[in-house]
């Protein structure tokens, strides 16, 4: 420990103000490969659990975002008519997220209500921890509407329990009866951006039919058509129902098969990778050339007191186990760092109760942040040896004479 101390101190520290910029800039580099992978794996997630509606003969829908809305003029019998329309016409799965209402819970979140029809149900196929999968058949404002409710909720609602509430949608009293438990981190990835996800620990899922649908409001109504996918279709049809769209609500929508949505998706998010791999790759570079150049000066100052270890037993081989030993403390110093604001940033989504993306696991973490770190790790490892190989390169390369006569 005492050599160790001196060569941290005596040499590394030697010029602490470049030590300090390459503390920085691996940060940085850790940041960003962290931010990447991490990115890289939301998305291969997003893409296995999308590729279920990535069929030919679907179409996802989203309003054309050249097109002027003016949502105000619609009238609800319009979107009344225009269900009626896909009931009689098409097989659609519709889902509808993000309708938040104030229901009790132990950690006080605020309660987010999604819908989905059958059809979108079947093509999810959520697992549930505990409970019963949801059924259709309900008679509504007559039957307990079935609901699945998220892993945070669990506690306070069990399966078999019943809630009374006013559903957000329709306006009205019902009656809610747990039919089972999601499992925890269950997520909805975006179609057109599969890296981002909607989490539904603080969620109730409620079964949608034709007379639930016809008995809400234009919220649903609206919201439900954004994301509709026409399944078992052909392009023509989807043409032709943007024209009932456009002649009833005066809305225009595109209709896109999810491989062109991923195509879309992949221009520029496989453009925005490349240039955080190229500014990542040059950092590492730097932070390699900056911390070789800075041992070696280091040395070269003290020459002598360098020479003088070598000369009483300090062999190469113990020197190279000060090097990693020293790296290692950096580089453990960064991962803390990056640990520590990962954490703060998930435990910030409890803080500000922010439901769809509040997430459980090890001190918050999911499963792709730990990756996530194992790559930085990685990469990590990799720098420091090729840091420390150099290095020691470069210094038997110095004649132990130099310090003597010095």
């Amino acid at each position: 420990m005492r050599i160790l101390h001196f060569f941290i101190t005596r040499i590394f520290l030697k010029r602490w103000i470049l030590v300090l910029g390459m503390i920085l800039l691996l940060f940085l580099a850790n940041y960003l490969s962290f931010s990447a992978t991490r990115s890289i794996i939301s998305t291969a997630q997003g893409y296995q659990e999308i590729e279920t509606f990535n069929r030919e003969g679907n179409y996802i829908a989203n309003l054309n975002p050249e097109s002027e809305a003016d949502f105000d003029r619609i009238d609800i019998k319009e979107t009344r008519k225009l269900y009626e329309y896909l009931n009689n016409n098409h097989t659609y799965a519709l889902q509808a997220d993000g309708f938040t209402t104030s229901l009790e819970n132990e950690h006080d979140m605020e309660v987010s209500f999604n819908y989905i029809n059958e059809e979108a149900y079947q093509l999810n196929q959520f697992k549930l921890a505990q409970g019963d999968q949801l059924k259709f058949d309900y008679q509504f404002k007559q039957d307990d509407i079935p609901v699945l409710i998220g892993g945070g909720l669990a506690s306070t609602y069990p399966v078999g329990s019943k809630i009374e509430i006013t559903d957000p949608v329709t306006q009205q009293a019902v009656d809610l009866k747990v039919q089972g438990v999601l499992e925890k981190n269950t997520h909805r990835s975006n179609f057109y951006a599969p890296n981002s996800k909607n989490y539904y620990n603080f969620s109730v899922i409620v079964p949608v039919n034709e007379p639930f649908i016809q008995n809400a409001g234009l919220d649903l109504h609206l919201n439900g058509l954004m994301d509709i996918v026409l399944l078992d279709s052909t392009k023509e049809e989807a043409t032709k129902l943007n024209e009932q769209i456009q002649n009833n609500l005066g809305l225009d929508f595109n209709f896109f098969s999810q491989q062109e949505n991923f195509k879309y998706f992949e221009d520029y998010y496989v453009s925005s990778l490349k240039m955080i791999s190229a500014i990542t790759l040059v950092l590492l570079v730097v932070i390699v050339c900056l911390a070789t150049w800075n041992t070696l000066i280091s040395v070269r100052l003290m020459i002598k007191d360098f020479t003088v270890n070598l000369l009483v037993g300090l062999s190469y081989s113990k020197l190279r186990t000060i090097f990693y030993s020293y790296f290692a403390i950096l580089f453990s110093i960064n991962l803390v760092i990056l640990f520590a604001i990962t954490a703060f940033n998930r435990y910030g989504f409890w803080m500000r109760k922010d439901s769809i993306f509040a997430t459980y696991g090890v001190f918050g973490l999911i499963s792709m942040d730990w990756i996530a770190f194992l790559g930085v790790l990685l990469i990590d490892v990799i720098i420091g040896v090729m840091i420390v190989e150099l290095a020691l390169k470069k210094i038997k390369g110095i004649p132990i004479s130099v310090g003597v006569l010095q």
